[in-house]
């Protein structure tokens, strides 16, 4: 088993920073105006509706979702980096768009062309072009870290930003990110010499009826819109919380995202290692959830004073951080073998939809009942995904690899292969796709060395 590497290539080290920096300068673009976005529109816009400032905050998420399963389709036909410049270029236009608003509506526009730049699945496919099987999932979870932080640096970054050039100047600086990527495209990500379709990073539509009637992966669905509901709709809210309540100006509001935001990834580490290491990944998982809907009790019975809003604010991010990173991982290990990339589909666009949902819906409930009516909503959801989690099988810690194999099989060969497989410990699931030339299985790490098996397999099946 010594004819594979152990070790990541430089060349796919440098796909897996270059796309992780691509995904960063559109997360930064997209979240970097939450924090600041309702007080600037309420003091901008006369007789702007908390409605329509819900409608702005979250209507990327409803041109994201929509486009960004055609972009990758897209992608496999025109290839990935002229299909990533056209989406940073639409970010850039959207972002100037609301730089230059002068009014609710056109803000509303250019959120959504912002969000009509939807690469998300480009890059990860990009990703899966540029580097080998065996290395995917680490190269996946650079991203996903970086995805991670970029959305933590945003919160502190937007109001900071604020304070130096104002909210028109960070949509400035959202369209310089946006030429930063496309910099990134043209002169970081490597060539890629062999573009195909690929099945654990694409959606194939021929596959949604199936992932969608998963129940297991509904679950994740459902959960994920539910998250990003909740926090765009708070931050309808939460910005004048700040002001009111904590006394802290708009110009301030980073000095409590910044403590706040570094002391949750602190918070969230030893529960993620209890998770994944201990095995406890569903009472954790479930106890984040219910903390973030009793969270949302908090913001609305007892955010009085600095120091509460502070407090609610980290156990909620505590929470948030650990879902956050908690829900693709799931993905992979609820999804079946050779529908990866189909499911992470499906659960990528409930999740934009969730924040478009979040927008409008927490934006009326604030204009017509106020706070209270906005945490009553985000409480009632939360709650309700908390009894949906609740039914949850217990995840087993899987993933999901493949490997291409050049010998023909017939059907026969096909079912002896998969049951030897299959009676070895740690393998649970073997799907072959004869057409493709490509077997996929579900393994558990802990018990299955995964760069030995892909090696042994290359060499049997070649």
């Amino acid at each position: 088993m010594s004819g594979i590497s152990r070790s990541m290539a430089p060349i796919e080290r440098r796909a897996a920073f270059s796309v992780a920096g691509i995904f960063s300068t559109r997360m930064l673009g997209l979240f970097m105006i939450f924090p600041v976005f309702a007080l600037f529109a309420h003091e901008e816009f006369q007789g702007v509706t908390a409605t329509q400032i819900g409608i702005a905050m979250g209507i990327y998420g409803l041109t994201q979702a929509v486009l960004q399963i055609p972009y990758g389709m897209l992608s496999d036909r025109f290839g990935r980096k002229p299909l990533i410049i056209v989406g940073m270029l639409v970010f850039m236009i959207g972002s100037i768009v609301c730089a230059m608003a002068d009014s609710i509506e056109m803000m509303i526009v250019g959120r959504a062309i912002q969000g009509m730049g939807a690469v998300a699945a480009v890059l990860m496919a990009t990703v899966a072009d540029l580097v080998t099987e065996q290395f995917r999932l680490r190269a996946m979870s650079i991203v996903g870290m970086t995805i991670g932080l970029s959305f933590t640096l945003s919160l502190v970054a937007g109001p900071m930003l604020g304070e130096l050039f104002g909210v028109r100047g960070i949509f400035w600086a959202i369209a310089g990110l946006g030429v930063l990527g496309i910099a990134l495209v043209l002169f970081a990500v490597p060539k890629i010499e062999n573009q195909t379709f690929q099945r654990e990073a694409e959606a194939d539509p021929s596959q949604f009826k199936d992932v969608i009637k998963n129940p297991q992966l509904l679950r994740l669905d459902i959960g994920v819109f539910v998250l990003h509901a909740i926090l765009t709709a708070m931050f309808i809210a939460i910005p004048f919380m700040i002001r009111d309540n904590a006394g802290l100006d708009s110009l301030h509001h980073w000095e409590l995202y910044l403590p706040v935001m570094l002391l949750s990834f602190v918070l969230m580490v030893p529960f993620i290692i209890q998770a994944e290491s201990r095995g406890r990944m569903k009472p954790i998982f479930v106890g984040a959830i219910l903390t973030i809907a009793l969270m949302q009790l908090g913001f609305l019975f007892e955010a009085n004073g600095f120091w509460t809003m502070f407090v609610l604010l980290l156990i909620f991010f505590t929470a948030f951080n650990l879902l956050e990173a908690s829900l693709p991982s799931l993905v992979v290990k609820l999804s079946p073998a050779d529908k990866k990339g189909t499911a992470s589909g499906v659960y990528s666009s409930s999740q934009f939809l969730g924040a478009a949902s979040g927008g409008f819906i927490g934006g009326w409930f604030y204009e017509m009942y106020s706070l209270e009516g906005l945490f009553f909503f985000t409480a009632t959801i939360g709650f309700v995904w908390f009894l949906i989690a609740m039914s949850m099988s217990k995840p087993l810690p899987l993933s999901i690899a493949s490997v291409h194999y050049t010998t023909d099989l017939d059907g026969t060969e096909k079912q002896q292969l998969t049951e030897k497989m299959l009676s070895y410990d740690g393998i649970y699931e073997v799907v072959f796709l004869l057409d493709e030339h490509r077997v996929f299985f579900k393994i558990d790490r802990k018990v299955i060395d995964e760069v030995g098996l892909i090696d042994y397999l290359e060499r049997g099946l070649a």
